[in-house]
């Protein structure tokens, strides 16, 4: 007769078999890697709407530009708007269509984003994806030590994640906020750690005139450039979110303009909720997400015309039984596939972002996080924020489902790779040897690509049941976290000029010896 087994011990024993059969497979998961590269979209984008509908969009949002205005909280900001012909109502600014449509015509449709390790450096724009990490969550959380307020060891972690995934192209800002150190000076540590722990490109937060500054003067240092070749070689981005609805503050405006000013990447993007900060329908949304980072963008080249400039998008919606922001959702894919279409409408590069609002890793992180990618990637996005690690609707940064949206972005990086169309891959040579009726597992054909053939992922489990059961019947949130562990264990610091990190250390010790930047905005 067997031992009867309470529910909770026979889960606790069974989590145990998994977590061995996860340990055991994690060193050969970790090899799973598509390689380093970008993807680009080979078709053409999703289109929801119609040219004419399309136009309406935007029709409406220079109405809204020009009638009802945004505010705009920097003096030197609203001298920018009235010089080109703006009219100015104490903090409101009212700009005509055409300050609009003149102003964006200057702004690139395509520029390289410059990385440390040119291998690393990115193309933003036709067509091109770039993946970045989860960006500004409050809080981490992992399966073994649950869910915890940011802090630098995290925040460490991340960084080693990102550099140790080929398929993470930038660092969105940091990926979980290190509250443990003091705010004056959390940008020093921070952006130090991104430059020397990294070799990837990296963000800057546009909170206030010094911390913009010294990111662009780390990111100066990192890749031992002059001020003259930085202001050729975009190598530091920013995102500027506007105080939805129709406001931007003085901390993101001097961030604009400092930034666009020394010809680095400003993507502007509305934080549109429908129902909460903008209008409750996606029309609405859209309209006012279109209006604002217009106006922002508008901004960037009255600064400097010709400045790298990105449309952002990030319109979704709200749960309205509790007012919790939903992501993932269709409404967010629908948004995202038309803020694709209004960015390409005025020649100018997408950012857009992968999201879910899922608090464990359960079916619907997985499937709010595939709808997400779905979209920004059959939308046309150029830069996707967010794209590994972000939970609970951006509150918490998870180290494993970092893991699992890794996997994710290697499936979309390569269901985009361009199909092999050669007379070799055409296979005939295969099929005269096998002739009907035979296979193909043993023939010259498949064993030349056997290691290749078909992409490898790190968490999806192809092995029959039996199979799976003997290896302990392991869950994927179980081999994510073996990943995990093995990946932080094998991490390496990426080389540097030792005179490089010198500087920048005597920087960030010059810096913070100063006092840092200002916490009263």
């Amino acid at each position: 007769m067997s031992e009867a087994i309470e529910p909770g011990a026979r889960k606790s024993r069974r989590r145990g078999n998994v977590r061995r059969a996860a340990a055991a497979d994690a060193g050969q998961a970790t090899l799973a890697q598509q390689p380093s590269g970008q993807a680009r979209l080979m078709m053409d984008p999703a289109r929801i709407v119609s040219d004419d509908e399309l136009e309406s969009l935007h029709l409406a949002s220079l109405d809204v530009l020009q009638t009802i205005g945004i505010d705009v909280m920097l003096p030197e900001a609203r001298d920018y708007f009235a010089q080109a012909g703006a009219s100015i109502d104490g903090e409101r600014v009212r700009i005509p269509g055409e300050v609009i449509t003149d102003a964006i015509a200057t702004v690139p449709s395509q520029f390289t984003f410059h990385a440390r390790n040119p291998n690393n450096t990115i193309q933003i724009g036709d067509g091109w994806l770039a993946f970045g990490t989860v960006g500004s969550a409050p809080n981490s959380s992992d399966l073994e030590h649950g869910r915890r307020p940011g802090n630098l060891e995290d925040y460490r972690r991340f960084l080693k994640l990102a550099q140790s995934f080929n398929c993470i192209d930038f660092i969105s800002g940091y990926p979980v906020e290190p509250i443990d150190v003091h705010a004056s000076v959390r940008h020093l540590v921070a952006l130090k750690d991104m430059a020397l722990m990294t070799e990837k490109p990296f963000h800057a937060y546009s909170l206030g005139l010094e911390r913009i500054r010294d990111g662009i003067e780390i990111a100066r240092i990192a890749r031992g450039i002059s001020d003259e070749q930085l202001e050729t070689e975009p190598s530091l981005f920013t995102i500027i979110n506007t105080n939805s609805p129709l406001k931007m503050d003085e901390p993101m405006l001097l961030g604009v303009i400092e930034m666009a000013r020394r010809n680095q990447i400003v993507c502007i993007t509305p934080f549109t909720l429908s129902g909460a900060m903008a209008p409750v329908t996606v029309a609405g949304a859209l309209v006012q997400q279109n209006a604002e980072a217009l106006a922002g963008i508008a901004l960037t080249q009255l600064v400097r015309p010709g400045a790298p400039a990105i449309y952002g998008g990030f319109t979704s919606n709200v749960d309205m039984k509790s007012g919790a922001p939903a992501f993932g959702t269709p409404e967010y894919m629908k948004a995202a596939i038309i803020g694709g279409q209004l960015a390409r409408r005025y020649g100018i590069p997408y950012r857009t972002s992968n999201t879910c609002a899922a608090n464990a890793l359960d079916a619907q992180a997985a499937y709010e996080s595939v709808f997400s990618l779905w979209g920004v990637t059959m939308g046309g996005g150029n830069l996707v924020m967010h794209g590994a690690g972000w939970m609970e609707g951006g509150l918490v940064a998870s180290l494993e489902k970092f893991v699992l949206d890794c996997d994710l972005i290697q499936m979309v990086k390569a269901f985009l790779q361009p199909l092999d169309l050669s007379h070799d891959a055409l296979g005939l040579d295969a099929m005269a040897e096998v002739g009907p009726g035979g296979h193909f597992f043993g023939c010259a054909h498949t064993m030349a690509r056997y290691q290749s053939a078909f992409f490898s992922p790190m968490i999806s489990d192809w092995r029959n049941f039996e199979q799976w059961q003997s290896a302990g019947s392991p869950h994927a949130s179980d081999k994510a976290q073996g990943i995990l562990k093995q990946v932080l264990e094998t991490y390496q610091k990426p080389p540097i000029d030792p005179a490089i990190e010198e500087e920048l250390d005597a920087f960030v010790a010059r810096r913070t010896e100063q006092g840092g930047a200002p916490t009263d905005f």
